[in-house]
C-alpha cells in the first residue's frame, strides 16, 4: 500500500492511496475504517497498516455517500443517486432497501437508522430489519443534508437550501432554526463535546454551534471561500472539519480557536476518528489522509 508522508507544524500527515474516489468514512465496530467509493459503487474496509478490502455494490451506479455504524454491529450507508439505503456486515454481506435520494444517515436513540432525503424534503427512519417510515419537512426545496444524533435524544440535521438547522424527535415532530447568515448552506453536522451540535456552512465559510435550546453561534474561517463540508468531534475535546475548497483539515475548539492543516490531494469530504486515535479524511482525489494528533491536543 503506497504511503506518502510530510510534516506540517510538527504534526504528521500521511496519505494512503486508494484506487477510487473516497467520499464518506467511519470507524466500524470491528476496529477498521470503512469508506464509500462514490464513483465506483464500492465500499472499502481497511485496518490502518493493512491492505484494503473492497466490496462491490450491485448495481454499482448508486453513488454511495455517507457511511456510519449501526446499532446492530453492521455499517449502514446511503446511495444517493441509486435511491437505496445499504447495510453491510463486517464480513461483507450486503442488503439494500429502497429510499428516495438518501444522503446523511445516523443511528437514533431509538435503535433505528435515521436519514435525510435530499430531494424529497423528508427525514426517513429505517429499522435494522428494514421497516421504513418517512416524515415530511415543513418547507419545500430545503435539501436536508447531514444528520446526527443529539445529546437530547433527537436527531439534528442541516437544511442546505433552507438555510436552517432542523431537529426531529423519534416520534417524528420537526422543529427548524433559521441561521443568522444568509446563504450559509449548511452541510455537515455532529454532536460536540459540550452538549451542543456543531455544523459547517459551505456557502459562508463558517463553523456553527447550536445549543439544544436553539441558540446559534457562528465562527468565520480564516478563508471564507474554504467551502467546509463535514465535521466530527475529535478525541481532544475539539471539532475537526474538512475544507473542500482549500484542501485543508481544520480544528476548532469549543471557544472558537481555529487551526488549519494542509492535506495531500484534493476534495476532502468525510472524516472520522480512526481506531488509532488519528483523524482520517476521505479525499475524493483518491486517498485516505491521516492526521496524527499532537500530544498537546490530547
Amino acid at each position: 500500500m503506497p504511503i506518502t508522508r510530510s510534516r506540517f507544524t510538527g504534526k504528521e500527515i500521511s496519505s494512503m492511496l486508494i484506487d477510487g474516489s473516497p467520499y464518506g468514512i467511519t470507524c466500524g465496530p470491528d476496529g477498521a475504517l470503512w469508506f464509500t467509493l462514490v464513483h465506483q459503487g464500492r465500499i472499502g474496509q481497511v485496518v490502518p497498516g493493512d491492505e484494503p478490502t473492497f466490496f462491490s455494490l450491485d448495481p454499482a451506479d448508486g453513488q454511495p455517500t455517507v457511511i456510519t455504524p449501526g446499532p446492530d454491529g453492521t455499517l449502514w450507508f446511503t446511495e444517493f443517486t441509486g435511491g437505496r439505503i445499504g447495510r453491510i456486515t463486517t464480513d461483507g454481506a450486503l442488503t439494500a432497501f429502497q429510499a428516495a435520494s438518501p444522503y446523511g444517515i445516523a443511528t437514533g436513540s431509538d435503535g433505528a437508522m435515521w436519514f435525510t432525503q435530499l430531494q424529497d424534503d423528508r427525514i426517513g427512519r429505517i429499522t435494522p430489519d428494514g421497516q421504513l417510515s418517512t416524515y415530511p419537512l415543513p418547507s419545500a426545496g430545503a435539501m436536508p443534508s447531514a444528520i446526527a444524533a443529539g445529546p437530547d435524544g433527537g436527531l439534528w440535521f442541516t437544511l442546505n437550501q433552507g438555510n436552517a438547522i432542523g431537529r426531529i424527535t423519534t416520534g417524528g415532530e420537526v422543529s427548524t432554526y433559521p441561521l443568522p447568515t444568509p446563504g450559509a448552506a449548511p452541510v455537515g453536522i455532529c454532536a460536540g463535546p459540550d452538549d451542543a451540535l456543531w455544523f459547517v456552512e459551505i456557502g459562508a465559510g463558517q463553523v456553527g454551534r447550536i445549543s439544544t435550546s436553539g441558540a446559534i453561534t457562528e465562527f468565520p474561517l480564516p478563508d471564507r471561500a474554504a467551502r467546509p463540508h463535514a465535521i466530527v468531534a475529535g478525541p481532544d475535546h475539539a471539532l475537526w472539519l474538512t475544507e473542500w475548497g482549500t484542501g485543508q483539515l481544520a480544528r476548532i475548539t469549543t471557544d472558537g480557536k481555529i487551526t488549519e492543516f494542509p492535506l495531500e490531494g484534493a476534495e476532502p469530504h468525510g472524516l472520522t476518528v480512526g481506531p488509532d486515535g488519528a483523524i482520517w479524511v476521505a479525499m475524493e482525489s483518491g486517498a485516505l489522509a491521516r492526521h496524527s494528533l499532537h500530544p498537546g491536543e490530547l
